[in-house]
C-alpha cells in the first residue's frame, strides 16, 4: 500500500473513541514453515470461509469461531471439514499459530482481546491472502460497487476452463464447482477486490492489500454508508486502488459510467474501457436474448472477435462478461477457450439462483440490497421471464440498505415486478431512528408507481400474507445478503403442502 493511503486510513483509525484498542503493536508472523494451524474469528463470513478453504487446500491445520453460519457457506466449510465452533472462546485459541481475524469482529470480542494482550500473531484476512497467496503471483482484482463476485467468478472459471491453474477467491459460490477458492499451480492469484474495510485495526479498503497486476472495475456508487464519510470518501478508495496499478498492468473500466471514466484518470497504467456503446474500447454488438443465456458479437478495439455466449441474464451480466473478455485476453487465453469459458459457466449461487419451485411458482434467491443491484436484478429476471408475474421479496438487512439515504432510490426500484413485498429488520445497536429507513414512504412510491406493494415486522409475517395472493406461474424473486430468516425453505415448504 502506497503511503498516501496508508497515512489516509491512519487518520480514519484515529476518530474512534475506543483506539487504544484498535491501535496495538502486533508481533511478527512466524515464518511460513513454523506456521502449521491457523485460526480463524469469524470463519463463516463468505470471505473468510474462502479463505479457510484457500488454507486448508494449502496444508494448514484449521480451526474457526463466528457466532452463527447459515448456507450456503455452512455447507462449504462442513464439506471441508474444518472445525467450527459456534461462539466465541479464549480456548479456542489454544494451539494456534495465528490469528486471523475477520472484518465483522469487534476490538472487544473476547477471543480478538485475548490474542492482542497475550501476544498473538495476528493478520487480517488481505494482510493473510497476501502473505500466503499473492507473493510471487500476477495479482487480478475485481472490485466495484455492483458485479464483483459474478466477474469474479466468471474470470476464474474462464481461467480454470484455459487450463491456466488460477488461484482464487471469489466472494460466493460458484455452482460449476461447489466451492469459491481453489489453489492452483499457475502464475495468477484471481481476487474480489472488496472496498470495505479491512480489520477493526485498519480501515483502509480490503482491495488495497492485494498487490494488483491488473483490476476490473465494474462500477463506482456510493455503498457501505457505515465505513464512508461521503461520496467522495468512496471515490478516493478506488482512487488509491488505481494507484496501486503498476504502469505495466491494465485496468478495465466501466466506460458507459462518467464516475468511472473519471476515476480512469488516476491511473498509471494501461486504461481500456468496456461497455454497451461503441465509444468503449470493448464494447458488445447484436445482442440476442434467450431463456438461456444472451449472445452478441465481441468487439475490441474496433476489430470483430465473432459471436459468444454467456449463461447469464441480464445488462448488468452483459458488462460483467465484456470485462472478463478484457482482462482473459489481455492475461493470453485464446479466443477458443474464452468462447467455451462463457458459455460453460454456470452461475453464482445467490445470484439469480432457481432455488426450487411448487405448485407452479418459481422460487429465486439472490445478493442484491442496494437500490442499483435490486433494480438491474428485476431487469434481468423480466429478461428470462418476460411472460410471468414477477413477486419480489425484499429484506433491507445490511447496514446500508437499512439507511433513509436511499429510501426515494428503492421506491424507485421495483418499477419491474407486479407485487413487492418488504421485511424491515429489527433496530441493531448501530441504527439511528432518524438515520433509519421508513418503510411506509417505500411502499407507498412503489405503489405510486404500479406494483402493489407492502412490509411487514419480519420475514414469517411477510411469508403469512404473501401466500393466499401467489398463483400458478409465478417467479418469487427473493432478495436479501443474508439468509432472510430462513424464508425460502419455508416458502417452498409452504408451497408444496398447499399443492
Amino acid at each position: 500500500m502506497q503511503d498516501a493511503a496508508r497515512a489516509y486510513y491512519q487518520e480514519k483509525l484515529k476518530r474512534f473513541s475506543d483506539k487504544e484498542r484498535r491501535e496495538f503493536k502486533r508481533v511478527p508472523v512466524p515464518s511460513l514453515e513454523a506456521i502449521k494451524r491457523v485460526h480463524l474469528i469469524g470463519v463463516c463470513g463468505t470471505a473468510m470461509g474462502s479463505l479457510a478453504g484457500l488454507l486448508a487446500e494449502a496444508g494448514f491445520s484449521i480451526s474457526g469461531s463466528d457466532e452463527a453460519c447459515y448456507p450456503p457457506m455452512s455447507d462449504m466449510i462442513k464439506k471441508l471439514g474444518i472445525t467450527f465452533k459456534e461462539g466465541y472462546k479464549v480456548e479456542h485459541l489454544k494451539g494456534a499459530d495465528l490469528i486471523v481475524v475477520g472484518n465483522t469482529c469487534r476490538p472487544d470480542n473476547v477471543e480478538a482481546q485475548y490474542a492482542r494482550e497475550n501476544g498473538l500473531a495476528v493478520l487480517s484476512l488481505p494482510e493473510a491472502l497476501h502473505l500466503f497467496f499473492v507473493e510471487g503471483r500476477r495479482s487480478l482484482v475485481v472490485a466495484g460497487t455492483h458485479g464483483k463476485t459474478t466477474t469474479t467468478g466468471l474470470l476464474a472459471h474462464v481461467f480454470t476452463e484455459a487450463k491456466l491453474e488460477p488461484t482464487y477467491l471469489v466472494g460466493g459460490i460458484m455452482k460449476n464447482y461447489s466451492h469459491s477458492f481453489s489453489v492452483g499451480s499457475g502464475p495468477h492469484f484471481i481476487v474480489e477486490g472488496d472496498e470495505y474495510d479491512t480489520a477493526y485495526f485498519d480501515k483502509s479498503p480490503k482491495f488495497l492489500h492485494y498487490a494488483p497486476t491488473s483490476a476490473i472495475v465494474t462500477s463506482v456508487e456510493f455503498d457501505h454508508i457505515d465505513i464512508y464519510d461521503d461520496m467522495e470518501d468512496y471515490r478516493q478508495a478506488f482512487r488509491f486502488l488505481l494507484e496501486e496499478i503498476p504502469d505495466e498492468g491494465s485496468v478495465f473500466v466501466w466506460g458507459d459510467s462518467e464516475e468511472t471514466r473519471q476515476l480512469g484518470e488516476n491511473a498509471k497504467a494501461d486504461v481500456i474501457f468496456y461497455g454497451l456503446n461503441s465509444r468503449n474500447d470493448i464494447h458488445a454488438l447484436d445482442v440476442t436474448l434467450t431463456p438461456e443465456g444472451q449472445e452478441f458479437a465481441l468487439i475490441v478495439k474496433g476489430e470483430n472477435l465473432g459471436r459468444f455466449f454467456v449463461t447469464l441474464h441480464g445488462s448488468h451480466n452483459l458488462l460483467n462478461t465484456l470485462a472478463v473478455c478484457g482482462m482473459a485476453l489481455e492475461e493470453g487465453v485464446s479466443l477458443s477457450k474464452l468462447r467455451q469459458g462463457l458459455q460453460t459457466f454456470e452461475g453464482m449461487m445467490r445470484r439469480q439462483e432457481i432455488v426450487g419451485g411448487a405448485g407452479g411458482v418459481t422460487v429465486i434467491d439472490d445478493f442484491a440490497h442496494h437500490p442499483t443491484a435490486v433494480r438491474e436484478t428485476l431487469k434481468a429476471i423480466r429478461d428470462k421471464f418476460p411472460d410471468r408475474r414477477i413477486v419480489a421479496f425484499f429484506e433491507p438487512r445490511s447496514n446500508t440498505s437499512r439507511r433513509k439515504i436511499f429510501e426515494e432510490e428503492y421506491g424507485k426500484s421495483f418499477d419491474l415486478a407486479d407485487e413487492v413485498y418488504l421485511s424491515i429488520p429489527p433496530f441493531r445497536h448501530n441504527d439511528k431512528k432518524e438515520d433509519f429507513l421508513d418503510a411506509d414512504k417505500v411502499t407507498a412510491t412503489i405503489s405510486s408507481r404500479g406494483p402493489r406493494a407492502s412490509f411487514y415486522p419480519n420475514a414469517d409475517t411477510l411469508l403469512r400474507a404473501a401466500l393466499p395472493h401467489l398463483q400458478e406461474g409465478d417467479v418469487v424473486l427473493i432478495m436479501s445478503n443474508g439468509s432472510f430468516d430462513g424464508i425460502h425453505q419455508k416458502l417452498l415448504s409452504d408451497l408444496s403442502s398447499q399443492s
